[in-house]
Order: structure tokens, then sequence, then C-alpha cells
């Protein structure tokens, strides 16, 4: 999965994942951070699309009826990732996303773009998933909109880190909802492919970071 080695240098690359001393917005302190709204150029789009789409034919060749991206974030993943999957894969899959304020004249309603119908098979599109929150109001969104099957969740990272539980929010959702979970990488494919790697001449997780990645996934990280 040259995808996923590809990915990593594009995160870097964007300024994206950087490593050093941060603090999450939980409290936590962190070797690395991943700030997707560092994406912001045309080009980095259409990359981050392909990404997007590589992780989806892999793991979803057949059975989608539409994207759907959540407000705000998930708008441009949706559109992009299904851009490059008619591109890249000849497969033209409709998107949609919703409103953060329900539109109460013209066309109305809270969906914009395809309007699901009861028994599509719905992939959510997101960023990093820290809470959950996005996925669990996107849920309850579409109980109103139509009894579609939210049938996976496509993200760019999994941090693996726990979430409310003992498990990671990405298991949460995989066992409160009985939806399909895949991240483009994890932080353990993020560790493996760049300890002592050079991207661009430049080593950005050594022996010492490693260590230190190490030790916050030992303390924070899902069982």
């Amino acid at each position: 999965m040259i995808y996923k080695e590809e990915f990593i240098s594009f995160m870097i690359r964007s300024g994206v994942l950087t490593f050093g001393d941060f603090t999450t917005k939980s409290g936590r302190k962190t070797p690395y951070f991943i700030n997707t709204g560092n994406y912001k150029t045309g080009a980095q789009a259409l990359l981050l699309g392909d990404y997007y789409a590589a992780c989806i034919a892999e793991h979803l060749p057949t059975g989608v009826t539409c994207l759907f991206g959540p407000a705000y974030k998930g708008i441009p993943l949706a559109v992009t990732a299904a851009s490059s999957l008619y591109r890249v894969y000849q497969r033209d899959l409709p998107y949609c996303f919703n409103r953060k304020e329900v539109k109460d004249h013209g066309e109305g309603g809270s969906i914009v773009g395809y309007q699901p119908q009861a028994g599509d098979n719905v992939v959510i599109v997101e960023d990093v998933v820290t809470a959950g929150t996005a996925v669990r109001e996107t849920i309850a969104l579409f109980q109103q909109v139509a009894q579609v099957n939210i049938k996976s969740l496509i993200v760019s990272v999994d941090r693996m880190e726990r979430g409310t539980r003992d498990c990671s929010t990405l298991d949460e959702l995989r066992q409160d909802y009985g939806i399909e979970v895949y991240p483009i990488v994890t932080v353990r494919e993020i560790i493996a492919l760049l300890h002592n790697r050079p991207v661009d001449g430049r080593v950005y997780i050594d022996d010492a970071t490693k260590a230190r990645m190490e030790e916050y996934l030992a303390e924070y990280g899902a069982r």
C-alpha cells in the first residue's frame, strides 16, 4: 500500500504533520500534532482526494451509494474524494453534505447535493476524529432524513488514543453503531514508516522522538 507512505510524506510537506511539544484540546502533552487546517492549495486538495479515493477503493470497492462530508471540514473532503474516485478509478459516486442551520426557503432542508434515499449505503468522509462528535451528529441527522445505512467512516489518521472508554474513539464508533472505520494511516504506521527514514533529506522520527511517541501511546493509547 504505497499510498500510505506517500500520504505521510504529503502531510509533512503540507505542514499538517509536525513534531515537537504540543498540548491537545483535551490537555494531553503530545510529541506530534496533526493540523488539517494547513491544507490550503488546489494542488493539496487534488492530492488529498487521491489518498482518500485510494483508501475507499481498497476497502470499499463496491456497495457505496454516496459520500457524505460533515460540515465544515468534511465538505471539501467529500468533494475532492468523489472527484478523485471518478478521475482515477472511473467510479462516479454522488456526494452530499449538511448545512449547520436548516434552510427554510428555496429547496429547503439540511442536506446539500445528493438527497439520500432509504436503503442507501452512505460513507462518511472526515479528517481526524477526536471525540467523534461530528460522526455521532451525522448519524442522528440521517435518522431524520432517511433510513440509510451508515456503511463506513473514512478518516485521514487514526491517533489510536483512548476515547471516553478504554478503547479508541474509532473503536467506540465501531461498537456503538456497527460501522466500519478505515483510516488512511494510523499513528503506528507513521512511526514505522518514518523512524530513521528521511523525508526530503530530514529525519522527523529519530530514536528520541520514537521513544517519546511510544511513551505517549503507552499512557494514552487505546487498550
